[in-house]
């Protein structure tokens, strides 16, 4: 499975050793491929920056095993911004650029609506829904 980053996904693997950063390792373990882009890659070093700059060492880390695309603004489907607001709308985008089947996200303020639905081929989940999904846990 290729499965997209978003930054809030990125921002809590390199903050701390927790739930998110498991979660990538086993998907990676399981040979699921993990993905993002310059977009989201530099929207989690931003917020890493101001927020726990001793988790920059470790995004370095994690984007030096992931795929990491160009952002290319040019590729969004209207049924992308009709579900959307503007700053997210990149990151479905490029999740569907990517030929991804699944985005991870976070971000329930937006991306919430979406949780267990495909959009364009892409499967969106909160990261405790892709845990389920390839097999860390067990459906609560």
């Amino acid at each position: 499975m290729r499965i997209f980053l978003d930054a809030n996904v990125l921002f809590s693997a390199s903050k701390s050793a927790g739930a998110v950063r498991r979660l990538l390792a086993w998907a990676e373990e399981q040979g699921h491929v993990l993905c993002g882009d310059d977009y989201v890659v530099a929207e989690a070093h931003r917020n890493l920056a101001a927020k726990a700059p001793e988790g920059l060492s470790v995004l370095a880390a994690i984007v030096a095993r992931i795929n990491v695309a160009r952002y290319d603004p040019s590729t969004q489907a209207e049924e992308i911004a009709a579900l959307l607001p503007e700053k997210d709308r990149p990151v479905l985008a490029a999740a569907v650029r990517l030929d991804c089947d699944a985005l991870v996200t976070g971000d329930r303020t937006h991306f919430g609506a979406l949780y267990g639905r495909s959009v364009l081929g892409v499967a969106v989940h909160s990261p405790r829904s892709l845990a389920e999904a390839i097999g860390l846990i067990q459906p609560a």
